[in-house]
């Protein structure tokens, strides 16, 4: 035995006077030593400053700023990174075992740092210069990382991150409780999409809050952290599932899981409900780019308790705004039930000669607007060259209504298409308040970012004309006034003659009162009006209704060739609903910050003094209705079969460029607008272009759906206030009237005369 001792102990002494085995020695020893060194000199901040206690202590985490509709449902979200913190209690417990399960098994026995897998990657990084060795990352190494990030060194850069994060580890676990930790990871961990925190996940994936997950949609969630782009069950779902598996497996390895659940639970398919918070797609994309307009504008001229600004993308403020959720989903589906058959039959009807094709002016002078046409010439190239540049072809995603496509088009193909689609803009407003209830700016923000609400000004056609006829009301014209329907040739207007709609020609001797003449839309009538009451009058009266615009002081401005903002047009029309009082149409009621604390409110701006009279009102509502029932948009009972009290006006402008529908029910005010974003460009005919059928129909459809939905009785089965007694006897005549032989013997079919 002591021979045997001495051996060894002789053989070891040999080996130590080994100049290669005191070599490695000594390497050892200054490696040891060297990562003493490199951690000293983290510690005390060589590499960087690393985060203190106090500061660990009060981690500020950036928080998305939630847009809620009027019943605070989410509707949007803004931010850099999509992070929505919930606290621990929100957490079902299946979701924290599947994470510490999957994770970090020994969370709960060790103080941040797993010492054994934490030196199988020095070892890697230092031996084996192994970059891509991971593990060794407890959940509390993870949090540190997303909390504070990682640097880029020129040597040994997972190495000193490694030490910087087990130092914040460290302190993390000193400062904060297991559950706190985990509730800090779950709400900062970047998920698949570019969304952050567990929350925002669950929303996006399942369109349910964390607290809701089931088991297997939970292990999805926790599957995705591995690595969030290759498990994205949005695009890789056969993949995401197996990774799911895996983690409902870890489950069961470690007790949260019996075989028989995850033989049920791994056999479930994965189905998701994804609801992107992009900003360029999901519920009103439109609404929430104007919104984020006006907070930028709100938020400068405020400031936080502390003095400093307010950051609409970091500092998780709450939004509250008057949009109607659920009417907007039917209002968008209304919309796209119309146009996509309404664009179908638009292309149809111009076939292969449509101003979009080739060699059209219109087409061309879309080129020249481009800016690379622009920089081209800049160049010195030749109309040729130029030519040839544009006709390259390369992939863009273009836009269809049946669907999206990835083309190879050129710059002119691609003008080519967009220049021939229909737009739309529609608003829907409580009349009392302004409160904006659904908001459609465009088609598809995506591909057209002109909001036809907030920014498009169009000619408004005949929905001009209850202005003019409010007017004359008010001024003492009796409702019961006849206009006849003959043509006037203005010879101060360079012999203007105002027509009426239709091809046939009108009886000359026959006669309109005023309920007659603007239920039919007549054109020779309102202008006639126009002129009884005197332009200087209607425009006053359009300025009481709230609209800014410069009216044209010419008889056509009965015609509706004043060019006004959708949203203007809408609040002056809530008068006919509000006391004749207009509104104007906003969207914030109030601003929260991320502690719920109020920081803004808004109220409704609704004129302090009424525009008009209440007689004015009643009969104006009056003759609206008889629009409906016997006018120029009878087909919301007849072809659409709504029998809701409505009221309302049609409108087409010049060439069918602009189709217009205003409805009015007692509690909404809803306008719709289809026209091409190239003034130039109108329907083929005015049976397509008119806006009884190509803007009435959306608010036919919108409101068949409203009909369908108990939710919205309180709108859809309200009723007109009754009028008066001397609004009765006032409009009781006959609607029509034709000149007795006399006067049919000295009328003229058509006379001249300047317009007075």
């Amino acid at each position: 035995m002591n021979t045997s001792s001495s051996g060894l102990k002789s053989l070891f002494q040999k080996i130590l006077k080994n100049k290669w085995v005191q070599g490695v020695i000594v390497l050892g020893f200054f490696a040891v030593l060297g990562l003493v060194g490199l951690y000293i000199s983290i510690y005390f901040g060589v590499f960087g400053k690393v985060p203190s206690i106090e500061e660990i202590s009060s981690i500020k985490q950036e928080q998305a700023t939630q847009l809620l509709d009027k019943d605070q449902k989410l509707m949007g979200k803004y931010y850099i990174y999509d992070r929505q913190p919930v606290v621990f209690e929100d957490f079902p417990k299946h979701l924290i075992e599947a994470l510490v399960a999957t994770e970090d098994s020994r969370f709960y026995e060790h103080d941040g740092i797993d010492n054994i897998s934490l030196m199988r990657v020095f070892v890697k990084n230092l031996i084996l210069q192994d970059k891509s060795a991971g593990g060794g990352s407890t959940i509390t190494l993870q949090l540190a990382k997303n909390l504070y990030g990682r640097k880029n060194y020129a040597m040994f850069s997972m190495l000193i991150n490694k030490f910087k994060e087990s130092i914040v580890a460290k302190r993390i676990e000193t400062v904060y409780s297991k559950n706190e930790i985990l509730t800090l990871y779950l709400n900062t961990v970047p998920f698949s999409d570019n969304t952050y925190g567990i929350e925002s996940a669950s929303l996006k994936f399942f369109n349910k809050s964390v607290n809701d997950l089931t088991v297997v949609e939970a292990a999805t969630l926790v599957g995705t952290l591995k690595a969030n782009s290759y498990y994205n069950p949005r695009v890789h779902l056969e993949r995401s599932r197996d990774r799911r598996n895996v983690v409902l497996d870890q489950m069961k390895n470690y007790g949260y899981l019996s075989e028989d659940s995850l033989s049920f639970y791994a056999a479930k398919p994965l189905e998701l409900d994804y609801r992107s918070f992009n900003h360029d797609v999901g519920l009103a994309p439109y609404f929430r780019a104007e919104v984020k307009k006006q907070l930028e504008k709100i938020l400068d001229t405020l400031k936080t308790p502390d003095g400093d600004k307010y950051d609409l993308y970091k500092d998780g403020l709450i939004v509250h705004t008057t949009l109607d959720y659920k009417m907007q989903e039917l209002a968008e589906q209304a919309m796209k039930e119309h146009m996509k058959p309404l664009q179908a039959a638009f292309e149809k009807s111009y076939g292969a000669s449509g101003p979009w094709e080739v060699n059209s002016k219109v087409l061309q002078s879309e080129i020249n607007k481009l800016p690379q046409v622009k920089a081209y010439k800049a160049q010195g190239l030749t109309a040729q060259q130029i030519k040839d540049s544009l006709n390259l072809k390369r992939p863009v995603d273009l836009f269809r209504w049946k669907g999206d496509t990835l083309q190879q088009v050129s710059a002119i193909d691609s003008i080519k298409h967009y220049l021939k689609f229909l737009n739309t803009g529609m608003l829907a407003i409580e009349p009392t308040t302004g409160a904006v209830r659904s908001y459609i700016g465009g088609i598809d923000y995506r591909y057209f970012k002109y909001d036809h609400v907030a920014q498009s000004e169009r000619q408004v056609g005949s929905t001009f004309k209850p202005f003019v006829y409010t007017a004359a009301i008010d001024e003492g014209l009796n409702p019961c006034s006849y206009f006849s329907l003959n043509k006037v040739t203005y010879t101060d207007y360079e012999d203007w003659t105002p027509s009426n709609a239709g091809a046939k020609e009108e009886d000359p001797y026959i006669n309109y009162t005023l309920e007659k003449a603007l239920s039919n839309s007549v054109n020779t009538i309102s202008v006639k009006v126009l002129e009884e009451v005197g332009i200087p009058k209607v425009i006053a009266q359009v300025k009481k209704l709230g609209i800014t615009k410069k009216m044209p002081e010419e008889p056509s401005l009965a015609l509706g060739v004043a060019q006004i903002n959708l949203k203007e047009l809408t609040g002056a029309y809530a008068s006919y609903l509000n006391k004749s009082k207009a509104v104007k149409p906003y969207y914030i009621t109030k601003i929260e910050d991320k502690s719920g604390r109020v920081i803004a409110q808004f109220e409704p701006k609704v004129a302090e003094e009424q525009a008009y009279s209440d007689y004015t009102r009643q009969v104006l509502l009056e003759m609206m209705q008889s629009t409906v029932n016997s006018g120029t948009a009878t087909r919301l009972r007849q072809t659409y079969g709504l029998t809701n009290a409505i009221a309302g006006k049609t409108g087409t402008t010049q060439n069918n460029k602009d189709g217009w529908f205003v409805g009015l029910t007692p509690h909404l005010v809803t306008v719709t607008w289809v026209g091409n974003d190239n003034h130039s460009i109108g329907f083929k005919s005015t049976g397509m272009g008119q806006g009884a059928n190509s803007a009435l129909p959306i608010f036919a459809k919108f409101y068949q759906k409203l009909n369908k939905d108990a939710d919205y009785k309180a709108i859809t089965q309200a009723k007109f206030e009754e009028p008066s007694d001397e609004v009765v006897l006032t409009m009781d005549c006959e609607p029509t009237k034709r000149d007795g032989f006399i006067k049919r013997l000295f009328k003229k079919k058509e006379k001249k005369k300047k317009f007075h």
